[in-house]
């Protein structure tokens, strides 16, 4: 350990960034895009109904409610997502049947609706992953299987919340710094920048961190729920009893009771609620007496309890809440869900955790080239070179950029694969995956001044081009978008031309100081140093 305390934790904050800086690069800049899901897949499906053609959630609810009742009258659960809102313009209607035998969850079904006609639409609709998939790579990985990733990334989010913590004590300017930023000076711009995206979220950064392994508790901390309630539906009665979820009793069917009218029931609904949108309404239980129908909107408090409606679909009475039977620990992991996914922000909030989330992807690529520009400079002084600093240099380039790339890519082939393609919604994400892993074989490839030179140009083009690539390819690009007042499309196209004219400027500025920079005197390479570790 080092002398003093601040030495101290400066050694583990450096050490805890740097060796999960990657994986915490990827899961910020995804879960940022949980803020835009719904807005992202408006976007990649460009098929729906321009906002200002929207028909009226009552209309979508009627005639969901008709088709459901025709279709899937005997089902465990009815899901119809109303036309309308961030959640999307477009009218589904889902069901999930009753689990057969030994069957833990029955067969789950979606189909998407011609709000005025009632037909099925969806075979009109391309594949495709949309932000939902987008979102959820920051905590499943993708590719992974899904135990394995949850504890990836819990481990990389402990280390996360260790650098934080230790950043703080280790910053003993911290009020300095918010007002701290010196460009053009080297590394000390870098530690400036690091040191004020840091500070300036910084009561983010802990709730989205802390709340993130809060949420994963009993996934990263199984043993006593394992001993005291089995796999199985056993498992149930345990959330059932700690937060107050009704436990699934899939083999026991209550006796037939007809449903009430769901019109009646949205409108009570509506009134409770005031203006705000019902994007969402949930029928448990359709036809049994003990049915209950919630109705949803996307604006309410930081709890769900503040953003749902729940009635008895026999007789109509209003529940206490989203359930009936919530205890104060489901009422706080509600709380706590809400606060991390930003389930109560309204547009401007909403924008501030999009900056927020994109200030924290910031600060660990900071963290990340400050590291290394600090020990290059140490390097050269002593006029060597080392492999573990290539290898973060590489690193760092083929994330800090190439992610870009591939989430660009993920955009440009939901336009470009033909719409019948088998497993079209895989092959975006295999587009994103490949042409993120190209870059890593460019950084390798080519120099590395160059390479980012070349890269964060490529990125300028991938993500400045959309909008051009959307109006050649679709009908909702910018010139009808816009005068028809639909601000998600256009909002899409209109951040991707500003995403593509940052690195534009990250290019212009890489290739303006490289033309500055003075010839690199020849460089002693120590091919036997061993790799730096931290000191012990």
């Amino acid at each position: 350990m080092k002398e003093t305390l601040r030495q101290s934790m400066a050694w583990l904050h450096t050490w805890g960034g740097l060796l999960t800086g990657w994986v915490l690069f990827f899961v910020f800049l995804t879960g940022t895009f949980g803020y835009v899901n719904y807005e992202v897949d408006r976007w990649m499906k460009p098929e729906l109904p321009l906002a200002s053609d929207v028909a009226t959630p009552q209309l979508g609810l009627g005639v969901a409610e008709t088709w459901l009742q025709a279709h899937a009258s005997n089902a465990e659960s009815w899901f119809i997502t109303l036309p309308g809102g961030r959640q999307g313009t477009g009218l589904s209607a889902a069901w999930r049947e009753r689990p057969l035998g030994d069957e833990r969850y029955g067969k789950y079904t979606n189909e998407t609706l011609d709000p005025a006609t009632g037909e099925i639409v969806s075979g009109q609709m391309r594949e495709t992953g949309g932000g939902q998939t987008l979102y959820r790579m920051h905590y499943e990985l993708h590719y992974l299987p899904y135990d394995w990733a949850v504890r990836i990334v819990g481990i990389c989010t402990m280390f996360m919340l260790i650098a934080i913590l230790s950043g703080i004590v280790t910053h003993k300017k911290i009020f300095k710094d918010f007002f701290t930023f010196r460009p053009r000076k080297g590394q000390r711009s870098w530690l400036d920048g690091h040191n004020l995206v840091s500070v300036t979220a910084l009561p983010f950064h802990l709730m989205i961190t802390w709340s993130g392994l809060v949420l994963f508790l009993f996934t990263y901390m199984p043993v006593a729920v394992d001993v005291l309630y089995p796999e199985g539906e056993a498992r149930d009665a345990f959330y059932a009893k700690a937060y107050g979820y009704e436990a699934r009793q899939p083999n026991i069917v209550q006796p037939a009771a007809p449903t009430l009218p769901l019109a009646p029931l949205l409108e009570k609904a509506q009134s409770t609620m005031g203006d705000k949108h019902i994007w969402r309404v949930n029928v448990d239980n359709p036809g049994r007496a003990d049915s209950r129908v919630t109705f949803y909107s996307s604006e309410g408090g930081i709890g769900r309890g503040g953003s749902s409606v729940r009635f008895d679909g026999v007789n109509g009475e209003r529940l206490s809440g989203p359930n009936d039977r919530q205890t104060s620990v489901g009422a706080f992991a509600d709380i706590l869900t809400g606060l991390h996914e930003g389930r109560f922000a309204g547009v401007v909030l909403r924008l501030l955790y999009i900056i927020a989330g994109l200030s924290g992807t910031a600060m660990i690529a900071t963290g990340l080239l400050l590291w290394s520009a600090k020990r290059k400079a140490r390097l050269e002084k002593a006029g060597q070179r080392h492999f573990g600093i290539a290898a973060v240099d590489i690193l760092n380039l083929g994330t800090i950029i190439g992610l870009p790339i591939g989430i660009a890519a993920y955009f440009w082939a939901n336009r470009l694969i033909p719409t019948g393609i088998e497993g079209r919604g895989a092959w975006e994400i295999h587009s994103m995956f490949i042409a993120w892993g190209l870059t890593f074989l460019w950084a390798i490839w080519r120099p590395l001044d160059r390479a980012w030179l070349e890269l964060c140009g490529l990125a300028a083009a991938a993500c400045g081009l959309i909008p051009i690539l959307n109006a050649l390819t679709t009908s909702r690009h910018l010139g009808i978008t816009v005068p028809a007042g639909d601000w998600v499309l256009a909002g899409f196209d209109l951040f991707a031309f500003g995403a593509g004219l940052f690195f534009l400027f990250l290019a212009r500025t890489l290739r303006r100081k490289q033309s500055a920079r003075p010839p690199a005197r020849e460089t002693i390479i120590d091919e036997s140093a061993a790799p730096v570790v931290p000191a012990q």
